[in-house]
């Protein structure tokens, strides 16, 4: 099998092995490693249909992560994907409206980072063993309301590691906050901050880009690591639900071998539609990208316009992990639209810190063809919630909405009736408010767990094990600083 290397954004010369890339999570230069080419699938859709999705996994992730031999990959795998998943398929669809909603909240934490973060502290302690790393890992991350917890399960206990979250103080919802505080582990610390989600992750990206905090850290034993994703280990495994998706509607029957499908994502922080991106890349059929935001439209008018501008005003949105105007993993298609240019790409990400927007060339823009953005607004997310209950019976949380709503309108705009697959990213417990707000407006209380059952009545759904465990538990995190002790924070928290 051929050996794939990453290089970063800002620097095409760069060369580094998958498992020095998972473990660094972030280029010293700022940038974002990308893999040296982009492999293509070496097994055939019908051979990928007849796999479950462990098998599938290991099919995409060992052409991107080729210096982890095939028992260590197929341990991390294993090892992810079990029965902390309440279903065999991981990540089952289903159909509902003319779409298949492929449900990407059937781990520990109900969220799609499960996805992801359920694998990479396997990735990233099999890596250390790999690079001789001696040092305690310290993953820093900022999260918008779902990476924090998927984080936090992931690395609880796991020896050789500390984590350490920062998240939006009245940012997230009651739910997300209450899996967060509760977290238990010596190794664990959550910390909100008083600002947003970019204010929290701006500031995370400045203590990875500090020198003399990193020398310092690791002469006394610490190396700091990502579980964002902008970390490649959170990257690959993303792409692994949209292959076993399409191989899943293969076996089905519901397409044909070769048939391209669209795919809608509500998205942020843009990774997950980046991987759905970089899996057509690998081969997998797909005829349009529609990229779903709220009222936080920066993506939209990106793809609208070509120009990215953060220079607006921050919405608190009712589908919070989508609160970004800051799309960090936007960088990477930036690189490949430029032809991995990294000084143009470089000169762009400039521009969007001095001046707060860039815009790219037209030939660049032609390279977002395949691409459609849309948004809607918190009103017509609930009416999105509430038309799907009321035609369908299936429910779904906010954020999936967005998606589902934005689909709607695709259709009427452009008539087409490709056979279409949407990111279901969350368990509409997890947004509980805000879906018996759209559902049932009379179940409305100040006690979510209460709203959680009834929820389950309406829907017919067990409430996840996820909210239940979080019931009663004690809360362990209270911390909360400004943006500026955020430095201050990590390091009393490592003493």
């Amino acid at each position: 099998m051929k050996e794939i290397l990453y290089k970063s954004t800002r620097n095409s010369k760069l060369r580094v092995k998958a498992s020095e890339a998972i473990l660094k999570g972030l280029s010293d230069d700022g940038g974002l490693f990308l893999p040296t080419e982009i492999p293509t699938l070496d097994v055939s859709f019908e051979e990928l249909s007849k796999m479950n999705y462990r098998e599938v996994a290991y099919e995409v992730m060992k052409l991107f992560l080729t210096d982890y031999t095939e028992e260590e990959l197929k341990n991390c795998i294993n090892n992810a994907y079990d029965d902390k998943f309440d279903t065999e398929d991981i990540v089952p669809l289903t159909f509902a409206d003319g779409a298949y909603y492929v449900e990407l909240f059937h781990g520990a934490t109900i969220a799609f980072k499960d996805m992801a973060l359920s694998i990479l502290p396997h990735l990233m302690t099999t890596a250390a063993k790999k690079n001789n790393i001696d040092k305690e890992i310290v993953i820093l991350t900022a999260t918008s309301g779902d990476t924090g917890k998927a984080a936090l399960a992931g690395f609880d206990s796991v020896p050789g590691t500390k984590i350490i979250v920062f998240y939006p103080k009245g940012g997230v919802s009651f739910i997300q906050e209450k899996q967060m505080v509760t977290q238990k582990g010596a190794n664990t610390k959550v910390i909100g901050i008083k600002g947003n989600f970019d204010d929290a992750q701006t500031g995370v990206k400045k203590l990875f880009g500090d020198a003399k905090l990193r020398d310092d850290l690791s002469n006394k034993g610490f190396q700091f690591s990502s579980a964002n994703s902008i970390n490649i280990g959170r990257l690959v495994p993303q792409i692994c639900y949209y292959v076993f998706s399409y191989a899943k509607l293969l076996s089905e029957g519901k397409i044909a071998l070769g048939e391209k499908i669209n795919i809608v994502v509500p998205t942020g922080n843009f990774g997950n539609i980046l991987a759905a991106y970089i899996g057509s890349k690998m081969g997998l059929p797909v005829n349009k990208f529609i990229c779903a935001s709220n009222e936080n439209k920066v993506l939209y008018d990106f793809f609208k316009t070509g120009t990215y501008d953060k220079n607006r005003d921050f919405a608190l949105t009712n589908s919070p992990s989508m609160d970004i105007l800051i799309s960090s993993n936007l960088e990477r298609l930036i690189y490949m639209l430029a032809g991995d240019d990294d000084e143009k790409n470089k000169e762009f990400m400039h521009e969007l810190v001095t001046e707060g927007r860039y815009e790219i060339t037209d030939s660049m823009k032609e390279g977002l063809k395949n691409f459609y953005g849309g948004f809607a607004t918190q009103e017509e997310t609930l009416e999105q919630i509430g038309k799907l209950y009321k035609d369908t019976g299936y429910v779904i949380d906010t954020h999936t909405a967005v998606a589902s709503r934005v689909y709607d309108e695709y259709k009427k705009t452009t008539g087409d009736d490709t056979k279409t697959i949407i990111a279901s990213t969350a368990s509409p417990f997890k947004f509980v408010g805000n879906v018996m707000k759209a559902i049932n407006p009379a179940g409305v209380s100040d006690d979510d767990f209460a709203m959680c059952d009834s929820l389950s009545k309406l829907a017919n759904v067990d409430v996840p094990r996820a909210v239940e465990e979080i019931r009663d538990a004690a809360v362990l995190h209270s911390d909360v600083v400004e943006v500026d002790d955020m430095k201050a924070a990590v390091l009393a928290f490592l003493k």
